[in-house]
């Protein structure tokens, strides 16, 4: 019963971000906002669907329980809901789920984007694996470790080039080393 009231709130999170990122992106495109890798889009939503159906079933199928360093685990799964709930209020009506951007916007440089470009794929990369361990899940946590890196193989250099094409993102990111920055443009 643990297991099913916890999915279900994991779940239900992930609506109500589906719900933000959708009227985030209707408020992004009203004024402009040009969205990229619709073609790579399908795969991120089954890849994340189905991690959910195939961790409800391998516990559910395999009678799994609680790993006994649960606690540990438990610990590092509300430290990924912290840093998830940080990277999205950092970016503010400029998240979602798709690769939207706008035109000339001031690349996010507050919050985990101070330290890192893209906390929100390492957020979710830690997730597919500490959620599945949290239950033993061990087949659910390795398939979907590997999914992930193929779409985030994709998905980041997909971003990332729809950001340097309508922003100044690679400046945005030098100005953390103002020296390499002064030495690029001497090049």
């Amino acid at each position: 019963m643990q297991f099913i009231i916890f999915i279900a709130v994991i779940i239900l999170q992930r609506a109500a971000e589906l719900a933000v990122a959708r009227s985030n992106e209707k408020w992004m495109k009203g004024r402009g906002a040009v969205e990229f890798g619709q073609r790579h889009y399908p795969w991120i939503v089954a890849v994340h669907a189905s991690f959910f159906v195939c961790f409800l079933l391998e516990v559910t199928i395999f009678e799994k329980d609680l790993s006994p360093f649960w606690p540990i685990l438990l610990i590092l799964f509300f430290l990924t809901q912290a840093g998830r709930v940080w990277a999205l209020f950092s970016l503010g009506k400029y998240w979602n789920t798709k690769i939207i951007v706008m035109p000339g916007a001031k690349v996010v440089r507050r919050g985990p984007y101070r330290f890192i470009k893209h906390p929100n794929y390492a957020i979710v990369t830690a997730e597919f694996l500490v959620l599945p361990l949290i239950f033993q899940a061990y087949i659910t946590a390795a398939v979907f470790t590997l999914l992930n890196i193929m779409v985030l193989s994709v998905r980041i250099p997909a971003e990332e080039k729809a950001l340097k094409e309508l922003t100044e993102y690679d400046e945005a990111f030098l100005r953390i080393r103002p020296r390499l920055n002064k030495d690029t443009k001497k090049v």
